[in-house]
């Protein structure tokens, strides 16, 4: 019985010394992961920081500069879907049409609400001239949205000295 109970608590200790030594390796692989990762870092922004305090240009500097030009994508919704008769060959069409015009900085983004009126009237004079079988295929779609942004430009170019509106999208076309 003695025998028996001393194997039986050698095999215990046998059993947990593999269960020791594989949370001994787990520990020394993160603990080295963790070392990799806090102490391999780039010293890039530690130079940028010095070279900023020199007063010299920085690329985020330039970059900064030239993205206050472009602007911020804004995206201005159209009130009301544009509802509209097109004529075909076999018989008139029914559009609706659900627009946006994408525009560039907050000022482009003021300007276009302020002048919605006048780009809902221009838009819908440049679908209303369409025909319906250009506007079932993908290509004579995509000619519309240009020929709409080229529209709106021109106006909004005559009516405040800047094209305003960069694109006119589509988020939803559907004909009848």
């Amino acid at each position: 019985m003695a025998d028996e109970e001393l194997q039986i608590e050698d095999t215990e200790k046998k059993s947990k010394l593999p269960l020791i030594i594989i949370l001994l390796v787990v520990l020394i692989a993160g603990g080295g992961a963790a070392w990799f990762f806090l102490f391999s870092g780039s010293q890039e922004p530690a130079a940028a920081a010095q070279t900023a305090a020199d007063g010299s240009d920085t690329q985020a500097e330039i970059q900064g500069s030239a993205d206050a030009k472009v602007g911020t994508a804004l995206y201005v919704a159209m009130p009301r879907p544009f509802v509209f008769n097109v004529p075909g060959t076999g018989r008139d069409r029914l559009v609706q049409i659900k627009a946006q015009l994408m525009v560039r900085g907050g000022d482009n983004e003021e300007t276009a609400k302020m002048h919605i009126p006048l780009i809902e009237g221009t838009l819908l004079q440049v679908f209303s001239a369409s025909n319906a079988d250009e506007l079932v295929t993908e290509a004579g779609k995509v000619t519309l949205r240009e020929q709409a942004a080229t529209e709106v430009q021109k106006v909004m170019q005559e009516m405040t000295g800047d094209p305003v509106v960069e694109r006119v999208l589509f988020t939803g076309f559907v004909m009848q």
